[in-house]
């Protein structure tokens, strides 16, 4: 086991300097190895999908519209936010690395949440864009300028840092007199329950602040999936509703999936979720979402794998 280091502070008080990340202790080493392997996998798959996302709405001008715009931000958002906590907790389950220094677990902290702001953002944005595009197809061209996308993008990420930027002048000011966080990222109940400072006012303005960014987008990209619903079921052709019916539906899994999880992680009262529930659910949230999203949102589209096979074409032709 590695050993913490710590300095002495006034009245002869320990500071923690370091923190242990428990992981999934209660997993046998073998599958912890097995699991690395697999999260690898994952990781390395969702990179590779988001990049691809990326690079092919950059070089293929039939995919330069505001919807692929919004997805290749949210690709690379996907990107940052997966890194952000997957390639610890890979090094974690691999060799057994599990220490973290303050300032690490600060920043992992912070831009989980920011990142994080920042999705939810984007995908009520993106949920504006489908909305505009299935309900006001006439119109959608006059609407979704492209100025309009870049500020609606732009607006999207600072607000995401801004909101957030809180978080590190409280942390900073926090002291610790323990140091094992019984989870595999520096989330926020395991952190403030090792503190000797006073956490009140940070637990009472994220008791507030964290389930308004959740449920405010959550009903913000339900409603215009509502009307997007009804304007499909009112469609003429068969084709056409069945079509967006399936989009819509692919959406909604993954909505589902990183919605459900943050809201039994942020807003459910925290003695009401225990803390192997709430590392799975975390999985949920950290890895499984993202690895789904290329696939979900972009890698089963026509457009794209069109693109794609002209992509490994141009670049076969050169070889």
């Amino acid at each position: 086991q590695d050993q913490l280091e710590f300095s002495m502070g006034p009245g002869n008080e320990s500071a923690v300097t370091e923190f242990i990340l428990e992981g999934f202790p209660e997993l046998d080493p073998r599958l912890q190895v097995f699991f690395s392997r697999v999260l690898l996998l994952m990781y390395l798959t969702t990179v590779m999908g988001n990049a691809t996302i990326i690079f092919l709405v950059c070089v293929d001008h039939h995919l330069q519209t505001p919807m692929y715009f919004f997805i290749s931000n949210l690709a690379f958002l996907e990107i940052w936010f997966t890194s952000s906590t997957s390639i610890k907790l890979f090094v974690m389950l691999s060799s057994g690395q599990n220490t973290l220094s303050l300032r690490s677990c600060f920043a992992q902290n912070y831009f989980y949440f920011a990142l994080g702001c920042t999705e939810f953002i984007l995908l009520v944005v993106m949920s504006f864009d489908r909305y505009v595009a299935i309900c006001q197809p006439l119109l959608y061209a006059a609407i979704m300028k492209p100025q309009l996308c870049v500020h609606l993008v732009v607006a999207a990420w600072l607000l995401g840092f801004a909101l957030l930027s809180y978080r590190l002048l409280f942390l900073s000011e926090l002291s610790f007199c323990g140091s094992k966080i019984p989870h595999f990222l520096c989330d926020n109940s395991p952190l403030f329950k090792l503190c000797c400072s006073d956490t009140s006012l940070l637990w009472k303005i994220d008791s507030v602040f964290l389930p308004c960014v959740v449920l405010g987008s959550l009903c913000l990209t339900l409603a215009f999936y509502i009307r997007i619903l009804f304007c499909v079921l009112h469609l003429p052709a068969a084709s056409g509703r069945k079509k967006a019916l399936t989009t819509c539906s692919s959406h909604l899994i993954t909505l589902s999936i990183v919605y459900g999880s943050c809201i039994a992680l942020y807003t459910c009262p925290a003695e009401d979720v225990s803390l192997r529930t709430k590392r799975i659910v975390a999985l949920l949230n950290t890895v499984l979402y993202p690895f789904l999203n290329p696939f979900i949102y972009s890698l089963r589209n026509k457009s794209v794998l069109l693109a794609l096979n002209k992509s490994i074409a141009r670049a076969r032709a050169k070889l």
